[in-house]
């Protein structure tokens, strides 16, 4: 008995120790701690959700075979209560173990698409997991309370009262569930009816109507509390993708720079491919042209007060991302991934020593626009040379995006003049009120932390000149005429050094802007909420 009791103790201890590390994953992991702090919490949490999912399969195991024994034979655990299906219950703490740690891992690895896709996954099995359990639970506890209510009835039959209005929910026989629902809206038929339920003879009138009727009412009460249970819990799902911006800080200055194009013979090595010696083949690489900076001063790049290069409205854990956005009737993933734009999300790292995402990404409208505030990218890519095909709520997303959540559009035209004239009237849907304009050279966006003495463009399908759709002072649009994502491609494209070493300046230009922009408002945000 002391061990069964020591067992039961233990168990509970672990479980009130897993919800307090969920709690403090959930809502206190931006809290700022002492570095040692720090490590000892997020080892404590690796440890509590790790250990969680081998425990509750040992406890399924364990239960399972207890099914199979007599009670007698396992005098170590708990004696199970008639009618608890024990297996059922680890099978549940498994699989909430097993979706807490998947979301807790791909979380602290940065795998933030397989953390959603993890997260929305088991949000909806968790649904049908808890309504299975609703539902065997109001079977049981309206089973007991239907026996009690039999002995109540006989009683009034006896003493010839009238029976009290039941309440409960949990019974059937609460007086609601009697009624249709024209019922409630009908006095006469209402009154009526509650006259028939005070009489003994009549309690158990309509008993098919009352369960379905509390069938119904479980289902509409559990789906509630699962909702609002979901709101609370909402960073445990990450259903809703965050994408914070690095902690730091850093100057709006411009690098005084002297560039150096030096070319980096290599050797060509000729093999015989039919010859018997085995010999390893380097990388043959004819030319590598290699660029020099030469800065007066060290710059830390980024916005506002912080150690280190980065933002003061971000966070230790958020990284710099490359966000392509996926829309439909042309071909968006052009230049996609490995060899093209992660080229330029490297290089940006590189040359502002801000942490960067180590992928670029891709993501429809929609789940842009199912960010919250204040969690979105500063800015989404865009390119191609076809068709660009959005419905009207798509188009309300962007507008909600680049006007509410500070959001802005880099666009890149992939190759045709077809292209060009898509943008402008996709944009002219977005920003109706807003017309666009050519950017000089001497703006902002083109002086820091690059002076861009020209645009550099590969080909120039959309013209000579950048565009821009400026709201409040604020670029929230910008469009390059002319391949700048052919430029950032391995190979270039074939052209000049000093052009596509251009292209990559004027990149880092564009996302350090739309960056900086979005840390200001920010820090707006949270200045008003003090």
């Amino acid at each position: 008995m002391s061990t069964s009791r020591t067992l039961r103790r233990a168990i509970q201890t672990y479980a009130i120790l897993w919800v307090c590390c969920l709690i403090d994953w959930v809502w206190f992991s931006r809290a700022d701690l002492p570095h040692w702090l720090d490590l000892v919490r997020n080892a404590l949490r690796w440890g509590v959700f790790a250990t969680s999912v081998p425990l509750c399969a040992f406890a399924l195991v364990a239960a399972l075979r207890g099914r199979r024994q007599p009670a007698a034979v396992d005098q170590i655990s708990a004696p199970e209560r008639p009618g608890t299906p024990a297996p059922a219950l680890a099978a549940t703490a498994l699989f909430l173990a097993l979706w807490q740690f998947g979301v807790f891992a791909f979380d602290a690895f940065g795998f933030d698409a397989f953390r959603a896709q993890v997260a929305t996954t088991g949000t909806w099995l968790s649904f049908l997991v808890g309504l299975c359990w609703v539902i065997w639970g109001l079977e049981k506890i309206s089973a007991r309370y239907e026996a009690r209510r039999r002995v109540a009835v006989e009683h009034a039959e006896r003493a010839g009262s009238p029976l009290p209005l039941n309440w409960n929910p949990l019974d059937t026989g609460a007086w609601y569930y009697r009624l249709a629902l024209a019922d409630w809206f009908n006095p006469r038929r209402f009154n009526a009816i509650l006259r028939e339920l005070r009489a003994p003879q009549s309690s158990h009138y309509g008993d098919d109507r009352r369960k379905l009727n509390q069938s119904v009412a479980g289902f509409c009460s559990y789906t509630l509390a699962f909702y609002l249970a979901f709101l609370l819990m909402t960073q445990v799902g990450g259903c809703s993708e965050s994408f914070e911006l690095p902690a730091g800080g850093g100057e709006q200055a411009q690098i005084a720079q002297q560039v150096k194009v030096q070319k980096v013979i290599k050797k060509k090595f000729v093999v015989n491919p039919f010859s018997a010696i085995k010999f390893k083949v380097p990388p043959i690489d004819d030319i590598k042209l290699q660029l020099t900076e030469i800065t007066k001063h060290a710059y830390a790049f980024g916005y506002g007060e912080g150690a280190g290069a980065g933002y003061a409205g971000g966070t230790n854990r958020g990284k710099v991302r490359f966000v392509r956005l996926e829309y439909v009737g042309g071909d968006w993933n052009q230049d996609f991934g490995v060899g093209a734009d992660l080229n330029m999300l490297i290089e940006y790292g590189i040359r502002t020593k801000q942490p960067v995402h180590g992928e670029t990404e891709s993501r429809t409208i929609a789940e842009i626009g199912a960010v919250p505030l204040g969690k979105g990218p500063a800015f989404v890519f865009m390119t191609g040379q076809r068709n660009i095909s959005l419905s009207a709520a798509e188009v309300k997303m962007l507008r909600t995006y680049v006007t509410e959540k500070h959001g802005m559009i880099f666009c890149d035209n992939g190759g045709s003049a077809h292209f060009h004239n898509q943008f402008f009237a996709m944009m002219n849907q977005v920003l109706p009120n807003v017309r666009p304009v050519t950017i000089p050279l001497d703006d902002v966006i083109h002086k820091i932390p690059y002076q861009i003495p020209f645009l550099p463009y590969v080909a120039p399908h959309g013209g000579r000149d950048a565009y821009g759709w400026k709201i409040d002072g604020r670029w929230v649009a910008y469009y390059h005429p002319g391949d700048i994502g052919d430029a950032w491609s391995d190979g270039h494209s074939g052209v000049k050094a000093e052009v596509w070493e251009a292209c990559f300046q004027l990149g880092v230009n564009v996302m350090q802007y739309a960056n900086a922009e979005y840390s200001k408002w920010l820090l707006a945000q949270q200045e008003k909420k003090k």
